[in-house]
């Protein structure tokens, strides 16, 4: 039984139409508008790097709200249009793009997608079962041939960290402060995420390898605080100048937006951005290379 929700206004009044599902008649409104009009457009013929941008752009102009599958106690399937963090910003254009090239059209095919997307090996059961770091999502949709990292094939170098900064940081987690069973979990997970093998593009080599990234490719941004893995994600665009630029919801206070400086003098900004990993989405519903 769903005992939280999110409220955005006082008149919308929360649907629950899938399984433990949370989420207001806007958000719902949102994601069948931009699935209805793609499908108007026929999307589903371009190919998923040039949905991704297209849907990426809708969200322009979109409030940062921070933290928003985390305000319930219990693990549900919280759908949140109407803000955006950095990640999920990414996930939902991920899930909208897909759903367009494999022409699915409606809530409940968004709904799955979403559960497909968020979840290790696409299945919801509690709040472990979350791909929280960006890093173990990359392993688990790799595995899974939604994407591809592509970090290393375009002059990656060796990224080794070790990854404990939730299990460390327990009371900054609704769901782990009081929770040690899930506390061990997510340290067994963190385990495995250190001892995988990664790459990243030091900040300062991206100038120089950013010719080999495209257009809708997600960018995923390494830091150098303490037992974390990424710190920022967006999504790769070339703009008019000729540079790949970032589409990402920056921070508190912003809203999501295309970067002004190119991504390489994006990152020279930020101390504690130490450089990227890049990440391909894969074709689907018949798209070809």
């Amino acid at each position: 039984m769903i005992r939280n929700f999110i409220l955005i206004f006082a008149f919308l009044v929360p649907s629950f139409t899938f399984a433990q599902s949370v989420y207001t008649q806007k958000d719902k409104e949102i994601c069948t508008n931009i699935l209805h009009e793609a499908n108007l457009a026929k999307l589903h013929n371009s190919k998923i790097n040039e949905i991704v941008i297209w849907v990426a752009k809708k969200f322009i102009g979109t409030d940062y709200e921070a933290s928003t599958l985390d305000k319930n106690i219990d693990e549900h399937l919280v759908i949140r249009l109407t803000g955006l963090d950095c990640y999920t910003f990414l996930e939902n254009t991920l899930v909208l793009s897909r759903c367009i090239k494999e022409n699915k059209t409606s809530f409940e095919d968004y709904q799955k997608e979403l559960v497909n997307v968020r979840y290790r090996n696409g299945v919801l059961t509690d709040y472990t079962s979350r791909l929280h770091y960006f890093s173990d999502w990359i392993y688990d949709c790799s595995k899974r041939k939604i994407i591809e990292d592509i970090t290393k094939s375009i002059g990656g170098e060796p990224y080794k960290k070790a990854i404990n900064f939730m299990s460390t940081h327990p009371a900054s987690y609704l769901q782990l402060k009081d929770n040690p069973v899930f506390v061990n979990v997510i340290a067994g997970i963190e385990k495995e995420i250190s001892q995988r093998e990664y790459y990243y593009i030091p900040k300062e080599k991206v100038a120089l390898l950013e010719s080999k990234i495209k257009s809708g490719d997600f960018i995923a941004i390494t830091t150098s605080i303490e037992g974390l893995d990424i710190s920022h994600v967006g999504i790769a665009i070339k703009k008019e100048d000729g540079r790949i630029h970032l589409i990402h919801a920056p921070n508190v206070g912003k809203k999501v937006q295309i970067s002004e400086l190119p991504l390489a003098e994006y990152l020279a900004g930020n101390k504690k951005q130490t450089g990227i990993m890049v990440i391909r989405i894969l074709p689907c519903g018949g798209d070809v290379d």
